[in-house]
């Protein structure tokens, strides 16, 4: 374990072999303090700014879309009749516009703002100190499949909502069914970029180093995935299939623009372009009774004709990646542990944009750290729930890129803790068991090096 294996002419399979011998080795003994997450990076954020190289008009539309995508709505907007929260913003603000769950979760004070008679109930699961959570049950009471959101708030005892009584669904009784799963805002950082990768680049690094993918038990596979892919006359399931889908906790959207609407309908409760109807449509808690957000054919300029969720997805379209801390010899060392214990095989460090119209998206590099596959976690994650191609245990590889300045950590947000994460990576059928024993196997001092290089992302 002591002995120095030289890198530099060494490619990344090459790499993921010498894994194999770190996995059967014992656990040196060291004398170096034990291991620790180092925290939320400081300093400048580091993101929430727009791509560089846009246009002016391209500039114009993602500064637009970030005034809408931060805005709180109202009942007179359309909001709810159920929701998890009133804006984008609120859950996507950390370390910046754009981002993920903050520190104070912008949830409690929602559920306060009702009429003091119609106070909504705050689970247990929902703290002042985040994270931002939306609720699935994973049965319906009939044991069929359910997986879909229930939302945590209701516009009943708000300002305009009279006469809406709405209940909230009995949290208390699913969660002591254990019929309850949580989920976390991602981050929005780069996803134009990550938009513009093409299918093929995905596939063809899906399929690279597969020997030593195999040999530490890693597979992995596109969600949304048809075998022939777009031949006239196969099943045609879903408007992700034919496709790479890659948005998302189990990657199940293909493209920003129905990242937005789902999102607008599901969180915010509010109808669109994409989702017309209401997902609760009690008559008696309609207060805008058309489609809350559409198309304005009557525009003077091209920014007042475009819709909220297309505002939504130039913004995360035009919105840089996040920048990396400067790099130190700790992080450098972390950098070369990462791939030489296997995380690079499933968190890939970089892919190449396609051919855009849009020159800031147009050939460039993505520094990601993921896949964009959906992986078997195990059943230590495990959610019970499917989407798609993926399944009740798989989730897409979480794109490492901001990591630095993320409070929460696994698609949950059980953990604020990054070593924490990484031990829950590892459990009765998770793919990433064997590189987890490979990151266990480092010393100490080793392990801080990786850690601190995660943090530096």
């Amino acid at each position: 374990m002591n002995r120095k294996i030289a890198m530099p002419m060494m490619t990344v399979a090459a790499a993921a072999v010498a894994t194999v011998f770190l996995l059967d080795s014992p656990p040196a003994l060291s004398i170096d303090p034990p291991a620790r997450d180092p925290g939320v990076r400081g300093g400048a954020a580091g993101a929430g700014e727009a791509l560089s190289g846009l246009s002016v008009t391209q500039r114009a539309f993602f500064e637009h879309g970030r005034d809408d995508f931060n805005e709180a709505e109202e009942v007179a907007d359309g909001i709810g009749p159920r929701m998890n929260l009133d804006s984008c913003g609120g859950c996507h603000s950390q370390p910046a516009a754009g981002g993920s769950s903050p520190a104070v979760n912008p949830q409690v004070a929602l559920a306060n703002a009702a009429a003091p008679s119609q106070l909504p109930a705050i689970s247990q699961f929902i703290r002042s100190d985040g994270p931002v959570r939306e609720v699935r049950f994973v049965k319906n009471a009939d044991g069929t499949n359910d997986g879909g959101v229930h939302a945590l708030f209701t516009i009943s005892g708000r300002a305009g909502a009279n006469g809406c009584n709405l209940a909230q669904p009995d949290f208390a009784t699913q969660l002591a069914n254990g019929n309850v799963i949580f989920r976390i805002p991602t981050p929005t950082f780069g996803l134009g970029l990550v938009e513009q990768i093409p299918d093929a680049a995905i596939l063809a690094n899906q399929r690279a180093d597969a020997g030593t993918k195999s040999s530490l038990g890693i597979g992995g596979k596109p969600n949304y995935h048809v075998a022939g892919r777009t031949i006239t006359g196969m099943a045609n399931n879903n408007g992700n299939d034919g496709t790479i889908a890659r948005f998302g906790w189990k990657a199940q959207n293909k493209s920003l623009l129905l990242f937005s609407g789902e999102a607008y309908n599901v969180e915010m409760g509010i109808s669109n372009e994409l989702f017309q109807t209401e997902r609760e449509e009690d008559p008696a808690c309609q207060f805008k009774t058309v489609p809350n957000d559409v198309q304005n054919m009557d525009a003077a300029t091209p920014l007042e004709a475009t819709t909220a969720i297309q505002n939504f997805s130039n913004f995360m379209r035009f919105l840089d990646a996040p920048q990396p801390a400067p790099a130190t010899l700790s992080t450098v060392n972390g950098k070369r542990l990462f791939v030489q214990v296997g995380c690079a095989l499933c968190h890939t460090p970089s892919f190449t944009t396609g051919n855009s119209a849009v020159a800031a998206l147009n050939n460039k590099p993505v520094n990601l750290y993921s896949d964009l596959l959906v992986h078997d976690m195990g059943n230590g994650l495990a959610d019970g729930v499917s989407q798609g191609e993926a399944g009740p245990r798989e989730f897409r590889t979480a794109p490492l890129w901001g990591v630095g300045q993320r409070m929460f950590f696994l698609h949950d947000g059980r953990t604020s803790d990054l070593q924490a994460a990484i031990r829950a990576h590892q459990s009765f059928g998770s793919e990433a068991n064997g590189v987890v024993n490979n990151y266990r196997n480092l010393r100490e001092g080793q392990k801080q090096d990786v850690l601190n290089f995660l943090r530096s992302l």
